[in-house]
């Protein structure tokens, strides 16, 4: 059974099922009083999946022997994915158990439904996730068990031995952030029950690379790197790099990077595989400053000569180093780095090919099959059935990492993020469509890194950041690009030290929200420009703790790496007041806070007192409703310290009060955020979900509901939705706050609850009901209706109408009606209903063919309506409004006309179909009739009547529909009939928010004329030939001819 895992951490733990330290709710009690409102007050609430589906980093993949269209991949904080179809679309298997960034994902040869899980990436970016441990299924990924290693961190490998599903290895790279104890080559042989630490070297470093002899699963090969990440660096290499084998099924292990012609000084990060056309032959990629490159041995790692020594295979090591023997050729072996490399000559020469996206981290090769492959990569998993000529999609994945999240003002709003590893975009929150899919979003400025700011005098105007100080300002309407860096000094490839002003990877961009020509930039200065980036203004000293010592370059003894990841003591969040001009707060990624009230002519530092130093600020929230109150929300996850750190003030930073009662003392806090519309509400970001608070932060519950286990790297609010921006699972966002903003502690009582509707919008979007697998769940279109039922049981009767203010019912649903449209879903908690705001349609027939044509309701006019709430006759309601499409041509009378034209439409079309259904009924009683006295002379003369009335009524019925259409298409060969042409007009005029034209209303008024003179026709048949003909019938004390009304 599939658990909610934050709702149920403490039962998973006494379960033994989750034991992770990253779960265990081990929280302080709070000094007050705690506001209780249950979570399934508002459990109709759930997140919507907008997308975008293109695909975030993967670092683990595999396919199944002997199965062509089974692979798996496991994402860098998107937890673990299976395709079925060769990767036409994508289905998470681990929602539910656990998630988060995934470093390993191995296969059982011997029994392919036992898979094997290791929770963190070896890619060690600045963003880097760790794991949850190593996870096991033996269901092929439907249920999913803890197997231990939780501390691991980042398990890099795992190898399940080919014949016995129950011996697996794990390659643990461990803790990133400090030395630890729990690193090295463990093995397992009871499935994962009980591990056994088999290689350790050293507690810096762990290991990072596992293969078995495919051809004897005594003999294992793996690698170990010394690898470490503080806030302002990243190391490659040193004590404990190293090669080894082990002939003993990995009990014991001999370190082969001493054997002759391995490199012999410091070593970095190394990569091994054994070819299985030949056993003797061992490749490794080896990180080393004047030796680096291809070795292969041919004797079994005896001996080692460098056969390759090519940048291209090595360049950046850290964040590649990975090598695969081709399964059916032994002087085939492939590289993956920036792009992929393959040579057909045993290393010497290499070839260069691209999959569909760059920065390649892992290969899996058919062993049947070797033109057969998955390849992942930092755009998601692509597969080859060719040999790597083509390759699948990563536009299906909905895997991306994202840093901040902003919208605009249009409708619908767009939202503005960076996707690591790709581009930035916005992206509509809702479309006129059935999903949200490619075209409802574009790239716009800045790069992957980027802050993203709009002009909020034109949404068309964005700023946007990237690595290194770029600042762009592009023009979506003009099409038009401009570089308006700071200081356009190139720094790349240097240390922080280099900079005139230090730029972060992630540099924060905003506006004044009080003077939209003010744009502010934040090095470790502040910046602000009033002319669009054509100067810019200093307006503070370097707010930062400018440690020299932590300023250097990065990437360790071998290879340097400098890319602004690592650029430290600068300024990484900012905030202005929305209630105040030129109250500003600033906060740097070494663990300052500073503020000014005059618009930056004097600063003043306001750190929190017990705050520990280093802590990097990663948000501020300034109050809607107090200028001196103000919230951030800070980490020291990459100081190895996991607790999270959140802290209020009211008296502009004067005092601070640590305010995390209820998050779990491992769910370090990116981001915090307050409703403005509800004071005291609060949302925070974890890097393992969501969490909530009624009280101002006081206390803390989980926020989690639908929404996947994925570190939550940014917030925003806008018109009363939450926008959730991932590390691993794209976006999400909860479509109706206001549910939140109407609870009240005293509400946990109540039996039923109906939530005053939020306002809806009159728009033509239609989402689908069922959430596609390859795009992105649309907005519901119409009212969303939440409410709560305390209980619920068979016999309860309930209902939900809405109604003009008049009390006129415009549609109405239920859960004891019969008619499946009209149907009430309902579960005992939190509900939700929409209401297209369409009206009363007409009748469509069964079997009915119709060409173009809509049968309809017409959608609810501009306006205030009620919705009632009937729970076994007591009623609630509630009034709502329905808004006009901001982007509408037409004015509101207009809109009504439509209205009005569509319900005539229907209303004509109801009594022609209701007429028809007579007509069958009739006609079948006459067929029977004719059946049963054929041949009696008694019946003779009505036996004629029954034929000729037939008749008459079949004209009436083909006169106002095509009766010999059967199917789809046949209306091209017999020609649609009136209702049908009256039909059209509807989806004619409904098209969008328009009146019906002269014309419109010409052939309408038209068929309405012919349709009546049917109706009128059929009308006399009813009261003159049918009742003189029932008169017959008494005479012969027959049956009566009858139609129900």
């Amino acid at each position: 059974m599939k658990t909610n895992y934050l709702k149920n951490s403490m039962i998973l733990l006494l379960l033994c099922v989750l034991p992770l330290t990253a779960l265990a709710q081990k929280n302080k009690k709070s000094k007050q009083a705690t506001i209780q409102i249950p979570e399934t007050l508002y459990s109709s609430l759930e997140y919507r999946l907008l997308g975008p589906f293109r695909g975030g980093r993967s670092a683990a993949v595999t396919g199944v022997p002997g199965q062509p269209n089974l692979f798996y991949f496991g994402a860098t904080g998107g937890g673990v994915w299976k395709t079925t179809n060769g990767g036409r679309e994508w289905e998470n298997i681990s929602d539910g158990f656990f998630g988060g960034s995934i470093g390993a994902i191995e296969v059982s040869k011997s029994d392919p439904n036992v898979i094997y899980v290791g929770g963190g990436e070896k890619t060690l970016r600045g963003n880097v996730s760790s794991g949850y441990g190593v996870w096991k299924t033996e269901n092929a990924g439907k249920t999913w068990v803890s197997v231990g290693l939780e501390k691991s961190r980042h398990v890099p490998r795992l190898r399940v031995h080919p014949t016995n599903s129950d011996i697996v290895y794990a390659a643990v790279l461990g803790n990133i952030y400090k030395p630890t104890q729990e690193r090295g080559i463990y093995k397992s042989i009871d499935g994962g029950k009980n591990w056994k630490k088999t290689l350790f070297v050293n507690e810096q470093a762990g290991a990072v690379d596992l293969v078995f002899d495919p051809n004897n699963p005594r003999i294992l090969y793996a690698s170990t790197w010394r690898a470490e990440r503080t806030p302002y660096s990243l190391s490659s290499g040193g004590d404990g790099s190293a090669l080894w084998k082990s002939t003993d099924s990995g009990e014991t292990w001999t370190e082969i990077s001493k054997n002759e012609g391995f490199p012999k000084d410091t070593l970095g990060i190394i990569g091994v595989t054994v070819s299985p056309k030949n056993s003797d032959r061992v490749w490794a990629i080896v990180e080393n400053k004047e030796k680096g490159g291809l070795y292969r041995s041919d004797d079994a790692g005896s001996t080692w000569t460098q056969v390759n020594d090519e940048r291209k295979l090595r360049q950046r090591a850290w964040y590649y180093t990975r090598l695969y023997a081709d399964t059916e050729d032994e002087d085939v072996v492939y590289v993956l780095n920036v792009n992929y490399h393959k040579s057909s000559d045993g290393g010497k020469s290499f070839s260069t090919f691209n999959a569909p996206h760059g920065d390649h981290h892992d290969l899996w090769i058919a062993p049947e099959n070797s033109n057969r492959m998955i390849i992942g990569d930092d755009g998601g998993a692509q597969i080859s059935y060719d040999g790597g000529e083509t390759w699948s999609t990563y536009y299906n994945q909905p895997t991306a990492q994202f840093y901040r999240v902003t919208t605009d003002n249009a409708f619908p709003y767009r939202i503005y993020a960076a996707q690591q590893d790709n581009s930035t975009l916005r992206i509509n929150h809702r479309s006129d469509g059935r999903s949200i899919d490619e075209n409802d979003w574009e790239e716009t400025a800045g790069g992957e890194s980027a802050w993203i700011a709009v002009d909020p005098t034109n949404d068309d105007i964005v700023y946007g950041g990237s690595y290194d100080g770029f600042l762009t300002r592009v023009n979506h309407k003009t099409k038009t690009v401009r570089g308006i860096n700071v200081w356009p000094d190139n720094p790349m490839g240097a240390g922080a030290e280099a900079m005139k002003y230090r730029f972060q990877w992630n540099f924060p961009i905003i506006f004044s929200k009080h003077n939209p020509k003010k744009l502010y930039t934040f090095s470790n200065h502040v910046h602000v420009s009033e002319n669009e980036g054509q100067s810019w203004t200093l307006l503070s000293d370097d707010l930062t703790r400018n440690d020299p010592t932590k300023l250097g370059s990065s990437g360790g003894p071998i290879t340097q790496d400098n890319t602004s990841v690592e650029y430290y003591c600068t300024i990484f969040a900012a905030n202005e007041s929305p209630l105040k001009e030129g109250l500003l707060w600033v906060g740097s990624d070494d663990g300052l806070v500073h503020v000014t009230k005059d618009g930056g002519t004097s600063w003043t530092n306001v750190t929190p007192a017990n705050m520990p130093e280093w802590a990097m600020i990663n948000s501020i929230e300034p109050s809607a409703f107090d200028a001196g109150t103000c919230y951030v929300a800070a980490t020291r996850y990459k100081l190895g310290d996991f607790e999270p750190y959140l802290y209020k003030t009211t008296d502009y930073g004067k005092t601070w009060r640590k305010i995390t009662n209820g998050i779990d003392e491992e769910h370090f806090t990116r981001v915090v955020r307050e409703d403005p519309k509800r004071k005291g509400l609060l949302y925070a970001g974890t890097e393992t979900g969501m969490y909530i608070s009624f009280d101002d932060g006081a206390n803390w519950n989980p926020f989690q509901m639908n929404l996947p286990i994925v570190p939550i790297t940014d917030l925003a609010i806008k018109d009363d939705n939450l926008i959730v921006a991932t590390q691993g699972r794209s976006l999400w966002i909860i479509d109706d706050l206001t549910v939140l903003h109407q609870l009240n502690t005293s509400d946990k009582d109540k039996a039923t609850i109906l939530f005053q509707p939020k306002d809806a919008y009159r728009t033509k979007g239609r989402a689908s009901k069922k959430p596609s697998k390859t795009a992105g769940q649309n907005h519901p279109n119409g009212v969303i209706t939440h409410f709560y039922l305390n209980s619920l049981n068979e016999k309860d009767s309930i209902a939900l109408t809405y109604l003009s203010m008049k009390g006129d019912t415009l549609a109405s649903f239920s859960n004891t009606t019969k008619e499946k449209e009209q149907k009430l879903d309902l579960k005992k908690g939190g509900n939700t209903h929409v209401w297209d705001t369409r009206g009363k349609g007409a009748k469509k027939l069964d079997g009915m063919i119709l060409w173009w044509a809509n049968l309809d309701g017409a959608k609810a006019v501009p306006g205030t309506y009620k919705v009632s709430l009937s729970v076994n006759g007591k009623i609630a309601t509630e009034d709502f409004k329905i808004l006009p499409d901001p982007r509408a041509e037409a004015s509101v009378a207009a809109m009504q006309e439509q209205f009005n034209f569509i319900a005539d439409i229907n209303a004509t079309i109801d009594k022609a179909h209701s007429s028809i259904e007579k007509i069958r009924t009739i006609t079948k009683q006459l067929d029977a009739f004719s059946k049963q006295y054929k041949g009696n002379e008694q019946t003779k003369a009505l036996l004629e009547k029954a034929k000729a009335m037939k008749e008459k009524f079949g004209e009436v019925e083909k006169a106002l529909y095509q009766t010999q259409n059967r199917s789809g298409q046949d209306p091209l060969n017999f020609p649609i009939k009136l209702t049908n042409k009256l039909g059209h007009l509807n989806s004619l005029v409904a098209i969008d928010d328009f009146p019906p034209t002269a014309q419109d209303i010409a052939v309408k008024n038209e068929l309405t004329a012919e349709i009546k003179a049917q109706l009128s026709t059929f009308d006399a048949l009813i009261s003159k030939e049918m009742k003189q003909f029932n008169e017959e019938f008494n005479q012969l004390k027959l049956n009566y001819l009858f139609v129900e009304e």
